[in-house]
């Protein structure tokens, strides 16, 4: 494993880095120079004495001993990139490859591209992201030929048809998938997938659609015919799972909003009306508490009061907050059809909308990611009858796994549907293989079932759950107490710096920030304050922690000029 292995590699513009093992080989494996070294010189050599042979050319003259330290340290060879160049442009050899790759008008034209979560099949074998949900299909444990709606219905096809696409006289059985928004007349493949020697996750997952490609044009292909064989196939997504009745169904427009405009549940703003604008029609009274017959128990006003706020123009839906938080809190991978039965386990999810007519070539689409809102008036905590969910004095929803007896009633109680139920104790289960209760005594299936290696991944500050306790979001409230502690040791107070939940870690474009509400210079503080801010079904008066900043559209003007251009001009 490549975490196991001593190695070196040049980046893209050329520099020179070296990477060291994390572990020791759990399995006394060798690496790939290791054994290349082996069979050319006969003689076993360390992968550490390997890279160091090859940087001696690179070090130059002096202490090779103190530079070579210096790259270890960096991580680097400095000033080892490659010169910039700037080629010419060959606009012929532009032209022609143009019409090599564009389509005749008749024909379908098939699009491959690295899937966002296994991408080009390396990562198959990762449990987390087979079972990551895509960003736009919101499909887990797949893949498939994703066409417009248009198109499909002029070749006969609906979700989940199987077809037999042709490309070039090679032929590959695969499932639709009808994407709002895919260009007509294309059909998208993600790459990765159908894999015979990936591991025991990632053998059989899907469909080969390297089976289509071809080393002449890596990335698209002309004249596809499509065949329907007649036959349906089931698809493991997310997204509608809490859709259980007609009315709400059909009332999604309504919660989301027209296009370009605001829902109940999605708010956004054009971009110029925002900019004259002093408050955004979404915000407006979002911060003002509506009454109730009883006030809170709890005065949150002394001490911390932590909270969370999500930009919704910042979030690009790319689910890095998902795995983060699942690496974090040791949250178990379920399986095909357990997704299918709507048992996944994800604390975090990111809902993806499409905002238009069901015939619009280009509709809006909008991630929103949905966590616990850890509200002041919880309705989980109203019906639980063994007080397994409780608020405490700093306004965390918790959970007190040791109760719960698995009713399931705050589930069903909870507006958001962001609580998960661990039905058979996904940890020690193999997620293709299938789920049984386990018969034995509750605490003891761990040391009988869970492997000794797949305990390593598990972060030790995170209770391991097992069968039969609800569990979901709990603002990383290991890292709240790690933070508070070192606080009390070093007699300081609790910094903004000094706590980051998983998810706001590792979000690429900050758009989850999280902090104390009580401090007034926090930058949650000020984003809960923000102008854009409101509260997801504010009128339930649920009094949430998570905020969400309404999106900003900048959307083109007749010519093509955004908004913020023409201001700028």
């Amino acid at each position: 494993h490549y975490l196991e292995a001593w190695g070196d590699a040049r980046s893209y513009d050329g520099t020179i880095s070296v990477t060291q093992p994390l572990i020791q080989p759990l399995y006394n494996g060798r690496s790939a120079i290791e054994l290349l070294s082996t069979i050319l010189d006969q003689r076993p050599r360390g992968g550490q004495e390997i890279v160091r042979e090859t940087f001696k050319g690179l070090l130059g003259e002096g202490d090779s001993e103190k530079a070579w330290r210096r790259v270890l340290h960096d991580g680097l060879l400095k000033d080892s990139a490659w010169p910039t160049k700037s080629p010419a442009l060959r606009r012929d050899d532009v032209a022609a490859a143009a019409d090599r790759i564009t389509p005749p008008a008749d024909e379908l034209e098939v699009v491959f591209r690295q899937d966002r979560s296994v991408y080009d099949g390396r990562f198959a074998n990762i449990g987390w992201l087979q079972e990551l949900p895509d960003a736009v299909s919101t499909m887990t444990w797949d893949n498939a030929a994703t066409m417009a709606p248009a198109t499909a219905a002029r070749l006969g096809l609906g979700m989940g048809s199987v077809c037999t696409l042709t490309v070039g006289g090679r032929k590959l059985d695969v499932p639709v998938y009808l994407l709002p928004g895919q260009a007509p007349e294309t059909i998208s493949l993600p790459l990765g997938y159908g894999r015979t020697a990936a591991g025991n996750v990632g053998n059989g997952v899907g469909f080969n659609t390297y089976a289509l490609r071809t080393s002449g044009v890596m990335y698209l292909a002309k004249g596809a015919k499509v065949t329907a064989t007649g036959n349906s196939y089931p698809f493991a997504c997310t997204q509608n799972h809490h859709a259980i009745d007609a009315v709400g169904y059909e009332s999604r427009a309504e919660r989301v909003g027209e296009k370009y405009k605001s829902g109940i549940v999605i708010h956004e703003v054009p971009f110029d009306q925002y900019r004259h604008e002093a408050k955004s029609s979404p915000g407006e009274g979002v911060n003002v508490a509506l009454p109730q017959l009883w006030g809170s128990p709890t005065d949150y006003s002394d001490g911390h009061r932590w909270g969370m706020a999500i930009d919704l123009t910042a979030c690009v839906g790319c689910n890095a907050c998902v795995i983060a938080c699942q690496a974090e809190n040791n949250v178990p991978i379920v399986g095909k059809k357990q997704v299918i039965a709507g048992r996944e386990m994800q604390w975090i999810r990111v809902d993806r909308y499409f905002k238009g007519a069901p015939d619009d070539p280009n509709p809006e689409m909008i991630h929103q990611p949905m966590t616990c809102h850890h509200c002041e008036n919880a309705p989980c905590e109203n019906v639980c009858p063994v007080g397994a969910t409780v608020h405490d004095s700093e306004g965390l929803n918790t959970m007190v796994y040791n109760r719960c007896i698995g009713t399931r009633y705050c589930s069903n109680n909870c507006p958001y549907k962001v609580r998960r139920f661990n039905y058979f104790d996904f940890h020690s289960t193999d997620p293709r293989g299938s789920a049984r209760p386990w018969l034995g005594m509750p605490d003891s299936q761990q040391q009988h079932d869970v492997d000794q290696i797949k305990r390593m991944v598990f972060n030790p500050e995170v209770t391991v759950r097992m069968r039969g306790v609800m569990e979901k979001c709990t603002y990383c409230t290991q890292r709240i107490k790690a933070a508070k502690n070192a606080a009390l040791v070093n007699r300081t107070e609790v910094k903004e710096a000094d706590l980051t939940p998983a998810c706001a870690q590792t979000c690429p474009t900050n758009a989850i920030v999280f902090g104390d509400l009580n401090v007034t210079t926090s930058t949650v503080r000020r984003a809960h304050e923000h102008r854009r801010a409101y509260a997801v079904l504010e009128d339930l008066n649920v009094r949430p922690r998570t905020m969400y900043l309404a999106r900003v559209r900048n959307r083109a003007k007749p010519g093509g000029a955004t908004a913020g251009e023409e201001h700028q001009g």
